[in-house]
């Protein structure tokens, strides 16, 4: 507000969005979006691997085609859309690449191992590929690994952990995660666990006997933390055969 009261009016920005729909955990579909995006807008030089799905089964109760997919999608489409943007970026050595995993690609738990697998997957990847641009002195091209706890976007709905803790460890909001995560890159900061406290429990899970970590995730009810979610998902799957008949 100025002087008289008026609000300051920004500056007109004439901005454009594109949006392409793309099947990231199909190499060829990744290649070829990646050249329209060429094209049609120019270089990339900030990469943001957001894509994620979740089976929601146990281990010995999941198609195969559903772990097959979790992993192509939140890993295996990382190395897809690096290889296709990474080039231009190391040419002018200037560029950013985010990786959204998870707080469960740092620690685990029970009941989501193709989940667990593909974050774990995609964090070491992030890692080592940050760990080759540093020594090919790629000082131009920023790395980011954003690894939030349980975002509340319906995605994990009806996961638990002990209801004594929930006051302390609730869902995050989108909005927060986007905001934190948002710093974190402007900022070039190399890596940012959502809330602090998941410093914390990576720490424990690293110094820690094994049985010791067992003792500490059911203290907190994260032992069995998937197992309401994947009974809902059960629940309502077999609901979606009976409509259909199936």
């Amino acid at each position: 507000v100025d002087g008289d009261g008026e609000k300051d009016v920004p500056p007109h920005c004439n901005l454009q969005v594109y949006t392409y729909t793309c099947d990231v955990g199909k190499r060829e579909n990744v290649y070829l979006t990646a050249e329209r995006v060429r094209k049609e807008v120019g270089e990339v030089s900030v990469l943001v691997n957001n894509a994620g799905v979740v089976s929601g089964h146990h281990l010995l109760e999941c198609p195969d085609e559903l772990i097959e997919r979790t992993m192509m999608v939140n890993c295996h489409a990382h190395f897809w859309t690096t290889k296709a943007f990474l080039p231009k970026m190391l040419e002018m050595n200037h560029g950013h690449i985010v990786t959204v995993a998870s707080s469960l690609g740092l620690f685990s738990t029970a009941g989501v191992e193709d989940y667990c697998a593909s974050k774990f997957g995609a964090v070491g990847f992030h890692e080592s590929l940050s760990h080759e641009l540093k020594a090919a002195e790629k000082d131009g091209i920023k790395t980011t690994l954003v690894c939030p706890y349980l975002v509340d976007t319906g995605m994990f709905r009806g996961c638990r952990i002990r209801k004594e803790i929930e006051p302390f460890l609730p869902p995050l909001k989108p909005e927060y995660c986007v905001k934190q995560a948002m710093r974190a890159i402007l900022t070039d900061q190399p890596m940012i666990c959502t809330p602090r406290l998941m410093y914390m429990v990576t720490f424990m899970k690293s110094i820690l006997p094994f049985e010791a970590v067992v003792c500490m995730y059911r203290f907190l009810g994260a032992d069995k933390c998937m197992y309401p979610f994947i009974a809902q998902r059960k629940q309502a799957t077999n609901n979606n055969e009976a409509k259909n008949g199936i």
